[in-house]
This record gives C-alpha cells, sequence and structure tokens, in this order.
C-alpha cells in the first residue's frame, strides 16, 4: 500500500489561523457584538426563509441583491461591490489575484494575522514595516519601504485590529499617490470609528475598502463581508473568488441586515459607551498600560499576561483574547467591548487578580513550580 505523497514543502512553515473553541460564561475574545439580532429582525428572517428560500437551488453567484442595495447606499454602482464569505475570503482574493511568486505584499505588523497567512500560502513575498512603540504607522518607513520594494499589495487596517489605532487619512492618501499598488484598507471596524475612506474612491482607483457584517450587525455566525473599488478591481477578483461561496441563507440574512442598519445604531453607541468605561477601568490599575482604541476592542498590557488570561479563564470564566506571543505584542491581551455587564464582570475579575498578583511573590508559576520553590529547590 502506497503512503500520501508530501504537500508543498513550503507549507511545513505556515501556522493555520487557530481561534480555538474554549468555553467560557462570558466570551470577549472575538470582537463580535455581544448581542443577538433584535428580535424583530429575527422574526422577519424566519418569515422570509419560509418564504423565499429554495435550499434545493445554488445562490446567486454574486449576491446581486445586496450588492445593489450596499452600492446605492454608498453612492456607487454595483459593479463597485464585491460581497464575499466575511472578509477573509476577499483578502484571499485579493492576494490570489494580487499576489503570487515574484510578487509582493507590504504589512504592517502587529496587524490582523490573516494577511500575512493569506501571503504566504500563495508564495507572495512579504514585506513588514513594524509599527511604533504606540502602534502607530512609522510614515516614513512606511512611504520608504514603497519606494524601495515597490509593492504589489498594500494592506492597512483602519481601524488596527489587534490594536485599535487608526492611520491618519492624509498618510493614506500619500501612499495611494505614491504607488499604482492595490491598496487595501480594511475597515472592518467603520461602524465604531466612523472615519472611512470612501470619499476618495473616484480619484484612486487602486483603493479597495474592506468591509464586514461580522462586527457591529451581528452577522459574525454567517460569514459575510463585502468590499467597495473599482469596477476594475471587482473583475479581476471574480476571475479567482470560489463560486457561490455567499449560501443563500447568508444573502438573505445579510441583506434584511443591511436594509435595516439603522436598528444596530443603539447597539453600536452602547459599545461606545462601554469602550469608555473599559479604557477607563483598566487605566485605573496600577501595572496596566491601555493603548487607545477607536474599535470595537482594547488592548492592554500588564506584566504575565498569559497567567492573567489563565486565571480570567479559570477563575473567572472570562475569556479574552491573549496575543502576548505576538512579535511586538509581548505581555499584551485584547479585550472585545461587550454589554454593560460583561464589562462590570470582567473589571471586577481584573480588579481580583491585580490585588492577588500584588499579594503573591508566586503569581502566575504553575503549581509545579511553585512546589520547587516551596520545597527549597
Amino acid at each position: 500500500m502506497k503512503g500520501l505523497r508530501a504537500p508543498r514543502p513550503d507549507l511545513e512553515y505556515l501556522v493555520p489561523y487557530d481561534a480555538k473553541d474554549v468555553r467560557a460564561d462570558i466570551v470577549l475574545s472575538a470582537n463580535e457584538n455581544p448581542h443577538n439580532l433584535p428580535g424583530e429582525l429575527l422574526d422577519k428572517l424566519a418569515d422570509r426563509v419560509r418564504h423565499q428560500i429554495d435550499f434545493n437551488r445554488y445562490p446567486d453567484p454574486l449576491s446581486t441583491r445586496l450588492r445593489a442595495m450596499i452600492a446605492e447606499a454608498n453612492g456607487l454602482e454595483p459593479d463597485n461591490v464585491l460581497v464575499g464569505n466575511g472578509g477573509d475570503e476577499i483578502i484571499l482574493d485579493i492576494v490570489l489575484a494580487w499576489g503570487g511568486p515574484d510578487r509582493t505584499l507590504l504589512d504592517l505588523p502587529p496587524t490582523f494575522a490573516m494577511y500575512g497567512i493569506d501571503a504566504r500560502m500563495t508564495g507572495t513575498t512579504i514585506v513588514e514595516v513594524p509599527r511604533l512603540a504606540d502602534f502607530a504607522v512609522d510614515e516614513a518607513a512606511l512611504l520608504g519601504a514603497i519606494a524601495e520594494h515597490d509593492p504589489d499589495i498594500i494592506v492597512i487596517a483602519n481601524p488596527n485590529n489587534p490594536t485599535g489605532t487608526m492611520a491618519p487619512e492624509t498618510l493614506l492618501i500619500e501612499v495611494l499617490n505614491a504607488t499604482d499598488a492595490i491598496v487595501l484598507v480594511d475597515e472592518a471596524y467603520f461602524e465604531f470609528s466612523r472615519q472611512t475612506m470612501r470619499p476618495h474612491m473616484s480619484r484612486h482607483q487602486n483603493l479597495a475598502i474592506l468591509r464586514t457584517f461580522s462586527k457591529a450587525f451581528s452577522l459574525a455566525g454567517l460569514r459575510a463581508g463585502y468590499l467597495l473599488a473599482s469596477a476594475d478591481v471587482t473583475r479581476e477578483l471574480t476571475k479567482v473568488r470560489q463560486p457561490y461561496s455567499v449560501n443563500r441563507f447568508t444573502q438573505l440574512a445579510a441583506a434584511l441586515t443591511f436594509r435595516e442598519r439603522v436598528v444596530f445604531e443603539s447597539g453600536v453607541r452602547e459599545t461606545m459607551r462601554n469602550r469608555d468605561m473599559l479604557l477607563h477601568g483598566l487605566s485605573a490599575m496600577p501595572g496596566v498600560e491601555v493603548f487607545p482604541s477607536e474599535a470595537n476592542f482594547v488592548l492592554f498590557r500588564i506584566e504575565q499576561a498569559a497567567a492573567v488570561w489563565r486565571d480570567l479563564l479559570h477563575d473567572h470564566s472570562i475569556l479574552i483574547r491573549d496575543v502576548s506571543r505576538t512579535p511586538g505584542l509581548e505581555n499584551c491581551l485584547r479585550v472585545t467591548v461587550g454589554t454593560e455587564h460583561e464589562t462590570a464582570r470582567f473589571l471586577a475579575a481584573m480588579d481580583d487578580i491585580m490585588a492577588r498578583k500584588r499579594a503573591s511573590a508566586h503569581f502566575g508559576m504553575n503549581p509545579a513550580d511553585m512546589s520547587a520553590v516551596e520545597e527549597g529547590e
């Protein structure tokens, strides 16, 4: 019996994106909306499912109805919109179309991991321009790297994940003027920052703007995202995208949600209030460095971050994201903005952990290490 032929050798060093399915009473790890769809939308969606979906038929491959709605709301034509299976699919499509061997993606770490993962998966060379200590973009280094490396793709998350920081609009315009590379501005958290590059699309054919239904619109479980770009860009992406990638149910739910998006405004305002509560509460804790955020999450730095993450989960059943092993994010944790109750629970748990941390010289040690210390080893 023959064995299995080895895959591409370069996959040996490719680390998969792993969000880890860890259970907890309070989940503040994935930047989701803490609320499900409002009841009235769930009722309308259930009615439409019964009367409008033929599950035995393939979905509209280009989500024509949803594209038209998004285009009209943004003052664009349907050809300027591409809908995908979450923003992740669209990121991959861009790398498939503009990346590959002998092509280059310019990345600004620390940032969303999928940009680098997709580049490595497609054999695209990565040029990294690390962010400054406060996670602002190093503007001189970025413009210098564009001049030196002439990249094919430039990706700028705005606000950036996981830091929450914004790149200045003036810098993004400088970047667009400095290159004919496709410049992907990832606006996944646009509804919280209220800042967009949309007004500049008519002057910059190489500008592409990515948005998602996963954050403000409570559809993370259905996977829907969209791109605003020139018709030349969307036409090329249709050549590499998977057919039928956005299923009928997702198209229906996203269209309903988008049409009635005003009902989510109160939730966005609640998130912004609770974000301020998080920022204020964490900033008041000695030993915690908090970074400003324009998104629905907050990044903070604390000594023994991995132990703090573990105690939040094991002692308080609160799950946040441990990013402390990421280069540039040493001792950093990221917490999603939850409900007011969840935010209060998290801050109370942090108070408890910080008190124990101050009181014990053995905080953060595992039981074996503590036994060794107590036995004098």
